[in-house]
């Protein structure tokens, strides 16, 4: 293990972490998702390698403005993706595992807009269709309703750098998002929605296929040049386990890749 000393490289910005300097300031889910943005950005731009030590904890506090017990939590996060390792008496270091580039891994949960501009995309969202209606049957397993109960569904296309990207079909149980649903901005994360309204989604269970897009979204987007797509089948859960969000999202095979770091 080494030790690499902290260049005067300009820490990371709060807020604004993606590669575009036109994007929005970014917002978080909370300050543990900020400073485990922010160790991520640092080690990127201090070019810290396998065998290298992480700054401590206060060290970590101090240059990037977050709270210790937010960074010892994102520290934790690193760990438990395999990033780093921590050793009794000598600190925490860079794991070879962290060498590995993973696009998207797939035991992370994020809603789209985050994964997209985690991947250097400035992100915007084409609203297609949004109606209330009764929940089809495999969103009515899904999320738990009783047949004929009431969703709100939503049909977009996140688009990157201006290219389509993920085609996105989503249905949520009308009761957590209350109110006129011609007055919401349907472009924001339905994540960030949900949680405004007490739904904080804090895990899901995802099935990943290669599919083509329906037919009828297809040919009436135009999108049919850009099959296959890699769809994400997933129920998205409350920290509670209530069903929140069932959602399938078609990526863009050949723009999106799902990583997973196999341990023997």
């Amino acid at each position: 293990m080494t030790t690499k000393p902290i260049t005067s490289t300009p820490k990371p910005t709060r807020g604004n972490l993606t590669s575009s300097s036109s994007s929005p300031a970014r917002r978080y889910a909370s300050r543990t998702d900020e400073a485990l943005a922010l160790i991520r950005a640092l080690i990127k731009d201090q070019s810290l390698i396998s065998g290298d030590r992480l700054p401590s904890e206060s060290e970590l506090a101090e240059s990037l403005a977050i709270s210790r017990s937010s960074v010892r939590e994102a520290l934790k996060l690193l760990e438990q993706e395999g990033m780093a390792i921590a050793i009794q008496g000598k600190g925490r270091f860079i794991s070879a595992s962290a060498a590995l580039s993973l696009e998207r891994p797939v035991t992370k949960y994020e809603s789209t807009t985050e994964m997209l501009e985690s991947l250097g995309f400035e992100v915007s969202t084409v609203v297609l269709d949004v109606r209330e209606r009764a929940a089809t049957a495999p969103e009515a397993k899904a999320l738990d309703l009783a047949p004929g109960e009431p969703v709100i569904a939503i049909q977009r296309l996140r688009c990157g750098d201006d290219e389509p990207m993920v085609f996105s079909t989503d249905a949520v149980p009308r009761r957590l998002l209350p109110g006129p649903i011609e007055f919401r901005d349907w472009s924001v994360s339905v994540t960030s929605m949900l949680q405004s309204h007490g739904s904080k989604i804090d895990s899901s269970v995802a099935r990943i296929t290669a599919a083509t897009l329906p037919t009828q979204y297809a040919e009436r987007y135009n999108l049919t040049r850009f099959d296959p797509w890699l769809l994400v089948e997933e129920t998205c859960l409350t920290i509670d386990g209530a069903r929140a969000l069932y959602a399938l999202d078609y990526h863009r095979g050949d723009k999106i890749a799902f990583n997973v770091l196999r341990r023997r």
